[in-house]
This record gives structure tokens, sequence and C-alpha cells, in this order.
């Protein structure tokens, strides 16, 4: 999710997994401004309490509450009058649950993995195919990791298509689902995913966060952020918010403790900063970007700053709508498409508005995959097949669709 509010204070000690013991989350139907200004209060609570599906009138909020501040939590349910019920019972049974095998370094489908085992498959797949994948590094963090990627080419001349994941470091979903799309796109024997593989190139990243998610790897699961110091106290802008196209405008904060902290200036980060200017030297290569987050169940294009509509808005919705019907068709997952500020929130400083307000790219989507809350960021691993042909399902069906609307314009 883009929008997670507060920072949780959980126990760290030296290298040790921070632990989330019965802590909960609650799904709370909001209906009302006053209910959504009483829950933004927490956000001045800097103990206990996570958002992971912020306030808004007549949505789902996802709130994360420890131990400790279920009283305070029951007390003020009863205040705002708001109905809830219990989404998650306990937070580190799904962690326990999500953690890949000790040792484990083949990579595969059936779990999750880490920076490193990633990694290696990005070089061995390099290998396997030398005439079609190359590895990239477009970028570099501030612990010194790359942020590593490649280009899938099957031949001369091909449009290309971005692909961006992992940009916020819990939401595993979406590196596993990068990857699952980079392996279809070399390795399916399906017609229709043949030709979408080989008739583009594919520049795909599946971490542009890696100090994150290595850190959710050994620290913190539920770490959001880079790992840049901000003060004494607190690490890491929300790199979604860090980029330099309406910087700080609406939707982001300037505390540093904050999970949507802007970050100092526009790409305070290294991440940001050196993928924006690979992104700028492959600018004329590509006419598609598209994003991939957890979660929501949502297919959004931009503009996150603003709820006025681009001047393809038409297009895009069309576009979306044949997306997620064909994504629904396999298994049933239901999305809704639109615009990032009207289909969520105010969202400034996001990767996908400052790619479409710097190159008027006109393929432009970002992805909330599954879930809907019951697992949220913790989404079992027995998912990321399922999660991966779905998607797939409609990324033939979005590019069809923007081929039969005229793009890539010739």
């Amino acid at each position: 999710m883009w929008k997670l509010i507060l920072l949780c204070t959980v126990g760290l000690v030296a290298a040790e997994m921070a632990t989330f013991e019965n802590y909960k989350v609650f799904k709370i139907a909001v209906t009302t401004q006053p209910q959504v200004d009483q829950l933004n209060m927490l956000a001045d609570v800097s103990d206990g309490f996570s958002f992971w599906a912020a306030p808004a009138v007549n949505k789902q909020v996802d709130l994360m509450v420890a131990p400790h501040k279920l009283p305070e939590f029951y007390e003020m349910m009863a205040k705002i009058r708001a109905p809830h019920a219990v989404l998650i019972e306990n937070v580190q049974a799904l962690i326990d649950q999500t953690t890949p095998p000790s040792g484990l370094t083949k990579f595969d489908f059936k779990n999750y993995h880490t920076l490193d085992t990633i990694y290696k498959n990005l070089d061995d797949l390099a290998q396997q195919y030398p005439d079609k994948v190359q590895t990239v590094v477009g970028g570099k963090t501030y612990e010194g990791r790359q942020i590593k990627g490649v280009k899938v080419s099957f031949k001369a001349n091909n449009p290309g298509i971005f692909i961006e994941g992992g940009i916020h470091a819990r939401e595993w979903i979406s590196p596993a689902t990068v990857m699952y799309i980079l392996h279809q796109l070399l390795t399916s024997t399906n017609p229709e995913v043949r030709a979408l593989a080989e008739s583009h190139d594919w520049y795909i990243f599946p971490s542009f966060n890696p100090d994150g998610y290595v850190y959710t790897h050994t620290t913190n699961r539920l770490w959001r952020k880079t790992r840049k110091p901000y003060g004494t106290l607190c690490y890491g802008s929300d790199p979604n918010r860090n980029w330099g196209y309406k910087w700080n405008v609406g939707g982001a904060s300037n505390f540093p403790c904050s999970e949507t902290y802007a970050g100092s200036a526009p790409f305070s980060d290294v991440e940001t900063k050196s993928m924006s200017e690979y992104i700028n030297s492959i600018s004329d290569k590509f006419y598609a970007y598209l994003a991939f987050h957890s979660y929501s169940q949502l297919l959004m294009f931009p503009y996150g700053h603003t709820k006025t509509r681009l001047e393809n808005y038409d297009n895009m919705y069309a576009i979306g709508l044949n997306s997620i019907t064909a994504l629904a068709k396999r298994y049933g997952t239901k999305y809704k498409t639109g615009n990032i500020a009207e289909t969520i929130y105010v969202a400034s400083g996001n990767s996908l508005d400052w790619v479409k307000g710097t190159y008027d790219k006109p393929v432009t989507y970002i992805y909330e995959l599954r879930d809907k809350g019951r697992y949220g960021f913790l989404l079992p691993s027995n998912q990321i097949v399922p999660t991966g042909e779905e998607t797939m399902d409609s990324l033939v069906a979005m590019f069809k669709e923007a081929k039969a609307r005229g793009y890539p314009t010739k």
C-alpha cells in the first residue's frame, strides 16, 4: 500500500528480528469525516499503531494494533462508533508462515526469496539465455548494494516496457510477481504471451529498494522505507514519495520517522536519484511503465498528486478495465481501476507521476496486488503463482488494448 501513516515501535535488539507476537490487524468501517479525523490522531502516537490501509471516508481502514494498545483502541472505537472486526489475529503467526526456510538458496515460486537469491537468478537467466537476457545495474543504494535488473530483448528495434518492483520493502509479493513475469516472458508456450514477449524489449527490476528488502529479511519484516539515516533516530524516506515531480505537494509527510516521509528534498535518497538517472538514459527506449505494489487489488494510473484527469484518461480507463476483466477470469480476483488520487488518495512524489510528468509516457500503471486485507502484506507464498498467472493474463489484455488504441505511436 502507498500510505502507511505511522511507525510501529517494536523491540529491536542488535540483529534480532522484531517480533509482532499478538499484534492484531483490524478492519474498520469508516463512513464520516469526523471518524477519519479521529483515526488520523493516531498519527501522533509513535508506539503501537500502524495503518496498513489509511483512513478515508467510505473506505475500509486496516489498522495494526500492539497488544498494549488494545484498551486504547477499543475505547476509540466506542467513541467514534465505527464497526470493526479482526482481520489478522496474530501478525507474528503470519510472518512465521511466510518466512522462507533457513538456508534456502534455490530460486522457485513456492517461496519468497532473499535479495541474493533473486539476484543470482537474474545472473543465471543471463547465462541461460545469453542472446536474450542482459543483466543491468540501474542504480545503487545507501548501504552500497546494486539495484540490479535485466533487459530482455528478442529482436532489435522493439518498443520497450519498463517494470518496477519492490519499491516498498515489505511488499514481498511485488518482487515475486515481477520475477514470475520475467520467467513467463522467457519460457511460456502460450501464443499470446509469446507474442507479447517477443514484440517488446523489457527492462525489469524486481527490487527498487534493496536495502529495505534485506532489512525485512534480517530485522523487521514490516519495514517499508529505505535505510538512509535522517537525524539521530529516524531511518529512510518513503521511496515512492521521493521522486522529483510535484514532490511533497500532498499525501506525504515532513516527519522523518513517518512511513510516508518524502525525504529532505526530491531525490534525497540515492536509490531514487540513481534510478531516475538510469530511466532518463533509456527514456527514448520505452513507452510503458508498470509498477507493482501490494495490497488492495487495484490497477491505477496517474496522477497521484492531483485529481485532475489525464488528457488520455478515457483510453487509460478503458485499457485498465480490459486488463482487470482479463485478470478476473482465471481465479475470480476482482480489481478496481482508475487514477491514483481518485481511486485511493492523493500521493505526491511517486515514481509513476514522475515518469508520466517528465516523459509523458502513454501507458503507465501501478498494480496493487492481492489481497484485500485478509493477509495484507503477509500474503502466503502459495499465492505467488496464482497472483503471477492472473497478472500475466492482465498484461496480455493490457497491451492488446493499448495497441488497438494506437500505443505505441509510430
